[in-house]
């Protein structure tokens, strides 16, 4: 259809309303397409229905807001984005074993509706095995999922930095139909400019990381 409209359009007089028609009908086609690719999507996103209350950002002091006031923190931007109250539920220096043993108290206790798992940037500096680390935020999706809340995934690379993290995280996110989201410090870990030391994200870090999630997260949320 593609060849058949760009063939048209040298022979505009001739082929007018055919060329017309053909255009229309290759716009409403990838209309639906798109429509269908976002609702399947969408819809293999498990406890999509979920009747949870709120969003807990569950991590370590990217989370945390490590170098920053809680306000600056980008759970805290994250709620005056959003119409629902955000739990910052990130502690520093931890590593994905950490975040499981306090699963309970910290996160399943507020029966929320979406969980973002922000670890693995200690684990890979400590030089953890990986697969271990899998494991760990494995076990805690699927505990959230089994308490009926969605859950996000946050990959914590950077271009090369952790990218077989990146990967096993998307895979990770088909695998448990779990929300993904890329590159959270993207252009932040390279940039001075956006970090409070040699790692953490200031202010304007800490922003950039909220919107990149708020982009991600939006359309699974009902309000």
């Amino acid at each position: 259809m593609i060849v058949k409209i760009i063939l048209l359009q040298g022979y505009p007089a001739r082929y007018g309303r055919e060329y017309r028609l053909t255009r229309w009908l290759f716009g409403f086609c990838l209309c639906f397409a798109l429509f269908i690719n976002f609702g399947c999507a969408r819809s293999e996103v498990k406890n999509i229905n979920s009747l949870g209350n709120g969003i807990i950002c569950f991590g370590n002091s990217i989370t945390a807001g490590s170098g920053v006031s809680k306000k600056e923190a980008y759970p805290y931007l994250l709620q005056e984005m959003l119409d629902y109250s955000v739990i910052n539920a990130g502690r520093g220096g931890e590593i994905a074993s950490d975040g499981l043993r306090r699963l309970d108290d910290d996160v399943l206790s507020h029966q929320p509706l979406l969980v973002i798992i922000e670890f693995g940037g200690n684990d890979f500096l400590r030089r953890l095995p990986l697969s271990e680390t899998v494991n760990n935020i494995r076990i805690m999706t699927e505990r959230i999922q089994a308490n009926g809340a969605m859950v996000a995934i946050a990959d914590v690379s950077s271009g090369m930095i952790m990218q077989n993290y990146r990967k096993s995280y998307k895979r990770l996110a088909r695998q448990t139909k779990s929300i993904f989201i890329p590159n959270l410090l993207k252009g932040i870990i390279t940039n001075p400019s956006l970090k409070s030391d040699y790692i953490h994200p200031n202010a304007d870090g800490q922003r950039a990381i909220a919107e990149r999630i708020y982009q991600v997260i939006k359309p699974y949320l009902k309000r």
